[in-house]
């Protein structure tokens, strides 16, 4: 049993070795909102995001207070009515590089692949598939996409009176810039 056990734990330290897992805590996620009334962007600047090279595995988190909007009364409909980010503080995505032979790593150029998963938002969780572009350069990995997201898919709440003002599909702009996570 001490064998298989011994085993185990060397065949498990193998692979974490030649995992390559990248990381970035200044991940950047922009959403724009256009309606003929108003234009809204707001964009947040700290996203934690791992990268796992080896798997395609892709993770994202990030506080939904952490979205800077051109103006403080945007900011706190946004924090306090619409998103409610004080009862659901923080958005994530769990996914995976579907296509991770169409990317590799090691070597620089410029890759582009489908990305599975699930985005979670006021704990409400739908499946997203995106294209995303991913920049090799001397040992780091940015990488770009964007989807569409309806605010009514994630309960927010937005009054009658500011109906007309936010779109019905935002475009939700993400951009990671990974180094090696050591």
């Amino acid at each position: 049993m001490k064998k298989i056990i011994t085993i185990a734990l060397l065949i498990s330290i193998a692979f974490n070795i030649n995992a390559q897992k990248y990381m970035t805590k200044t991940g950047k996620i922009k959403f724009e909102s256009k309606t003929p009334l108003e234009d809204i962007t707001a964009e947040n600047r700290k996203v934690v995001s791992v990268l796992d090279a080896t798997t395609g595995a892709l993770e994202f988190s990030l506080l939904m207070k952490g979205f800077d909007f051109p103006n403080q009364m945007m900011e706190d409909h946004f924090n306090e009515s619409y998103a409610e980010s004080s009862k659901f503080p923080k958005a994530t995505f769990k996914g995976k590089i579907s296509d991770l032979n169409k990317v590799n790593f090691t070597k620089d150029g410029t890759y582009t692949a489908e990305i599975r998963g699930k985005l979670t938002i006021k704990n409400v969780t739908k499946d997203i598939t995106t294209t995303a572009t991913f920049v090799v350069k001397d040992g780091k990995i940015t990488a770009t996409t964007e989807m569409k997201v309806k605010p009514k898919d994630y309960n927010f709440n937005i009054p009658a009176t500011a109906e007309n003002k936010i779109a019905e599909s935002l475009l939700v702009k993400i951009d990671m810039d990974y180094t090696i996570k050591k």
